[in-house]
């Protein structure tokens, strides 16, 4: 049994989307104090917890918040925990062009107040063979799109994070080329399981998960779901993407978690949940398969990887 796209859970109702663009004084300070504060997440875990199957449990706050690839605050996994206080992710706007009939620059919060918020339990496979099973809160990206109103010829979406070097001291490195961009086809974006997460468990989005929004794509490797998003473009041809840019050897366009094709430096086979020692065999698509196989039925997925 997997968690399928029929099976998501409405937001909890307290928390509406004017609360939640709000915020509390708590979720405001997300960033400088330390996950003990928030120990009472156990309290009410039911609405996250009542479509997951015998095999997913919930990852802590403290897991989902200590350990994070982003790579703007440091390669290490602890990094972005540690270095990411002095980020500053409001106010913030994000930069609509390309082939649209209405380019323009959204405030966050009117986005927000314009859209649906609410609850997914998803997994996030990162390349690394490492997963986690996430409370996300967000919107369906295809409510934003829509909002755009793309030219037919717009084929691809392209994602650009924010470039802040006196913030983000991971981008005073030349680790990759800055800013980090992403891309998914028409197609994919339209999907309703990829969602722009605005917070988890419940709270703001974290500096170190990506700060105030940011893209979960969950049947792709982590890498895809691009996070502190300033700028979304809409082209005709596939945009250039950071890490298949890097080492396109490596790293593919689609990055669609498929067991059966290995990294060249390690087997994407099996995997480890974060807080379990016993690895667990991966799953196609993530577990995603029966939602999303039918956009790559054409495609050669030891190829196109």
């Amino acid at each position: 049994m997997k968690i399928l796209g029929s099976e998501i859970t409405p937001y909890k109702t307290y928390l509406n989307r004017r609360k939640f663009i709000k915020g509390s004084l708590a979720s405001a300070m997300l960033a400088t104090v330390t996950s003990s504060a928030f120990a009472n997440h156990d309290s009410d875990l039911s609405i996250y917890t009542k479509n997951l199957n015998e095999n997913d449990k919930l990852n802590s706050y403290e897991e989902i918040t200590t350990y994070n690839n982003f790579y703007e605050f440091g390669t290490h996994k602890k990094h972005p925990h540690l270095n990411s206080g002095n980020f500053k992710p409001r106010p913030w706007t994000i930069k609509i062009d390309g082939l649209v009939k209405k380019p323009q620059t959204f405030d966050l919060e009117k986005i927000l107040s314009n859209v649906t918020i609410e609850d997914r339990v998803y997994r996030l496979r990162c390349v690394e063979a490492w997963s986690m099973v996430i409370p996300w809160q967000g919107f369906q990206l295809s409510e934003l799109i829509k909002m755009a109103e793309p030219l037919s010829s717009a084929k691809y979406v392209q994602f650009v994070t924010v470039f802040r070097p006196e913030e983000m001291p991971g981008q005073q490195k030349r680790t990759i080329i800055w800013p980090y961009r992403e891309g998914l086809r028409m197609d994919e974006a339209m999907n309703p399981l990829t969602i722009l997460a605005t917070g988890l468990y419940g709270h703001e989005m974290p500096n170190q998960n990506g700060a105030p929004i940011r893209l979960v794509v969950p049947w792709k490797y982590g890498f895809k779901s691009i996070k502190s998003i300033v700028e979304i473009r809409f082209l005709d041809t596939q945009p250039e993407t950071s890490w298949e840019t890097l080492a396109p050897w490596e790293y593919g366009f689609y990055a669609n978690v498929n067991p059966n094709v290995n990294h060249p430096r390690w087997s994407q086979g099996t995997e480890r949940r974060i807080g379990e020692f016993k690895r667990r065999e991966t799953l196609m698509f993530n577990g995603y398969e029966e939602e999303v196989a039918h956009l790559y039925k054409d495609l050669d997925l030891t190829k196109f990887y």
